[in-house]
């Protein structure tokens, strides 16, 4: 097995991130961010001007990095400069990149109609709890989804659930569809 050679510059800044405490992942990361600062400009990064870091920050957008991994290198760099090399004055060089909002599809009248009456069934039922779910705005499955976690109950009703959780205690065997429901809770 081979080891990789080490420069004095990234064993400082190995040290520095293990004073702070920072896991493995941000090691490494903070790591490779730096190094490819450094196979872009073709020396030492800590001998770098502003006019380079401008120039690497414009490499890295005409490339089309996404904006996460932009800021993860900025922070690594800000690291990198603010602890490591001791020049802060370089940090104001440094803007992070603001990822793009995705506007939520909005449905127009008559696709809304179109929907409530395809509702299957005899009756009112299902067309009612559907007017009444859009009417009130539960779509917390869309949003907690984007989020990349799973939306709790069956609706997605997060705000409501947790803060009758704090008031309740829920017995092992209550179905979680019906924590909003006092009869599956006791008292504190």
């Amino acid at each position: 097995m081979t080891e990789e050679r080490i420069s004095p510059l990234q064993a400082r800044m190995i040290e520095d991130i293990r004073i702070r405490g920072m896991g493995e992942k941000a090691q490494k990361s903070h790591i490779w961010s730096i190094k490819d600062f450094a196979q872009f400009l073709g020396h030492s990064p800590d001998t770098v001007t502003t006019e380079e870091l401008r120039a690497y920050q414009l490499h890295m957008t005409d490339i089309g990095v996404t904006a996460g991994t932009f800021n993860v290198r900025i922070v690594a760099l800000r690291f990198f400069f603010g602890i490591t090399c001791g020049r802060e004055d370089m940090k104001r060089h440094m803007q992070f990149r603001t990822q793009p909002r995705k506007l939520l599809v909005v449905l127009s009248i008559e696709e809304v109609s179109n929907i409530l009456m395809a509702a299957p069934g005899p009756g009112l039922t299902y067309r009612a709890t559907l007017s009444i779910s859009y009417g009130a705005g539960l779509r917390g499955e869309k949003r907690s989804t984007e989020r990349g976690k799973p939306s709790p109950g069956r609706f997605g009703l997060e705000r409501g659930l947790q803060s009758q959780d704090r008031r309740y205690r829920q017995r092992p065997d209550a179905d979680p569809c019906r924590a909003g429901q006092r009869g599956g809770r006791t008292a504190k």
